[in-house]
């Protein structure tokens, strides 16, 4: 059941599922709550209360705020945690990664546990040889980048389905469909390219700040990078020594909690219970 939760500028809507440790699953930007729909059973199932929020601009959440840096989305999950009588692990995907950075490190009495999932946690670079070199990087790079300029949902549908190689969902044409109606409501493509022109410096200035373990979920197929392992690695370089792991989804795209959930869990659920008190 979608409930709400009124804050500065706004209005969140999520929705709380299970009983236990209280864990924030946040989606990545062109996307919504249910793209967790799959990972939400298995981590109730592991004893966790799941909250799963709608971003600000997106879903069933309020569309008009006055920005949407990874700031402002961190401020608006530890407003959920405090709602809901945290403290609560975060796992943050793509966008949301750096914006569960952010909100691990202001307030580390909120978050017992950080997770990010094929996150944008530090600055880009453009990798030129990487993209003669990687087919697969160079056409995801290209239909984010049109995506973001044009502000184009063929090109975000075009992206999607680039981003999650190999067999799809059982329910992802239906699934699709759904996100496609979405936005293309009025304004919701603006808020994707606002926030995918939003660099990650400040999720980056954060990670030597992380007080709380962090891990870091990639799938060895995520085409948002020539070298994913590369990059996974390189958040955690940044964070204090002894506070990252990284885990490689093998076959996963940017996606690889829709693809593969279970393996996602597994990695997740001895990571939280580990770091999580309830």
């Amino acid at each position: 059941m979608t409930e709400f939760l009124e804050i500065d500028g706004g209005r969140l809507a999520y929705d709380v599922t299970g009983e236990g440790p209280l864990v924030v699953l946040a989606h990545g930007m062109g996307d919504g709550r249910k793209a967790f729909r799959f990972l939400v059973p298995q981590l109730v199932a592991a004893g966790f209360r799941v909250a799963s929020p709608d971003l600000r601009g997106h879903g069933e959440s309020s569309a008009d705020w006055a920005s949407y840096t990874r700031t402002d989305v961190a401020g608006d999950l530890l407003a959920l945690i405090r709602h809901l009588g945290g403290p609560a692990a975060i796992a943050g995907h793509s966008f949301s990664g750096g914006a569960a950075t952010i909100a691990a490190a202001q307030a580390p009495e909120l978050v017992s546990a950080l997770v990010e999932i094929g996150p944008f946690t530090r600055a880009q670079k453009i990798d030129l040889g990487g993209l003669l070199r990687n087919g697969h990087h160079r056409k995801g790079i290209t239909l984010l980048m049109g995506t973001a300029i044009l502000r184009s949902v063929g090109l975000w549908k075009r992206y999607l389905d680039h981003a999650l190689p190999g067999a799809k969902p059982a329910d992802y044409d239906d699934y699709i469909a759904t996100l496609e109606a979405d936005l293309r409501r009025p304004g919701r493509m603006a808020v994707v390219a606002k926030m995918g022109q939003s660099a990650p410096t400040d999720a980056g200035a954060q990670l030597p700040d992380i007080t709380r373990d962090a891990l870091v979920i990639m799938g060895t197929l995520d085409p948002d990078w020539a070298d994913p392992r590369a990059e996974a690695d390189g958040i955690v370089a940044a964070m204090p020594a002894g506070r990252g792991t990284v885990t490689m989804i093998e076959g996963a795209g940017h996606y690889p909690h829709a693809q593969y959930p279970a393996e996602v869990a597994a990695a997740m659920v001895p990571f939280i219970k580990e770091r999580t008190r309830g």
